[in-house]
């Protein structure tokens, strides 16, 4: 079943920079998708028009049923829990403790009284706890973020998403501050989450080597264009050459190692 569709979607900013050019795909439920494509391609702005927190200037986003673009503001905020957002720098709140970020992940339920008193459910505690064991970081419950290395605070970041019962979780370049091992444990746990709990993920990266292990479909940006779209059996060295330009020569030699895996 569709998910999530993209018709002639396009995104012109104020000082008439194209982001987006008449962008279409649809992504399936459970399915795993990795956008690839040079910085400034456009990577970060395609998922920020699906939940709105950048307007488009073109086309519909239809997700779950619903188009994104005419939704008044009380809509929108409820169409967002299902809708998990992952960043690159984590969004975390560094003072406060690994469980009260998670617990974050619950605000678009609360009415603003009860998010702002920090008032949740035996219920909604419960449900952080079992995440924070699933990602591996049930020693960490009551740590500050501050003292976390970035793995451990990318981790909680999937597990504030997580914690709002999504469909679907954006990932954002949500390695690109991590070193290898690091990237692998993330990656992991993405993956996991698709297969065993049935969410899809839609994942901007960099690294053609990780898409090409991880994905079911690659999605190729350059200048705003889609300029591929299909499986990474599929995906040759011309076609990353053409995604990347110039910085092709070291991906490409990532790819067969990837294919061979």
């Amino acid at each position: 079943m569709t998910l999530l569709k993209l018709v002639n979607v396009a995104k012109q900013y104020n000082g008439g920079t194209i982001a987006l050019s008449n962008i279409n795909f649809s992504v399936r439920e459970g399915e795993f998708v990795s956008i690839i494509g040079p910085s400034g391609a456009g990577k970060s702005t395609l998922l920020r028009c699906i939940n709105r927190m950048i307007e488009t200037t073109g086309g519909d986003i239809i997700f779950d049923g619903v188009s994104v673009n005419g939704l008044k503001k009380n809509e929108l905020r409820r169409l967002r829990t299902k809708i998990g957002m992952i960043f690159q720098h984590y969004n975390l709140v560094n003072r406060l403790s690994v469980i009260e970020n998670v617990l974050h992940g619950r605000l678009g339920y609360k009415s603003t009284l009860a998010g702002a008193l920090g008032i949740y459910t035996e219920d909604e505690k419960s449900q952080a706890l079992e995440i924070l064991e699933v990602l591996g970081l049930e020693d960490h419950i009551y740590r500050r973020c501050d003292q976390l290395s970035g793995g451990q605070k990318q981790r909680v970041g999937i597990a504030r998403a997580l914690i709002q019962n999504p469909k679907i979780l954006l990932c954002d370049e949500p390695i690109a501050s991590l070193d290898p091992n690091a990237s692998k444990v993330i990656m992991d746990y993405l993956k996991k989450i698709t297969t065993e709990m049935g969410i899809t993920c839609l994942v901007n990266l960099h690294q053609v080597n990780v898409a090409l292990t991880y994905s079911d479909r690659i999605i190729g940006i350059k200048k705003g264009h889609i300029v591929y779209d299909g499986s990474p059996q599929e995906i040759t060295a011309g076609e990353i050459h053409n995604i990347y330009g110039s910085e092709a020569g070291e991906l490409i030699m990532d790819v067969g190692g990837a294919h061979a895996s």
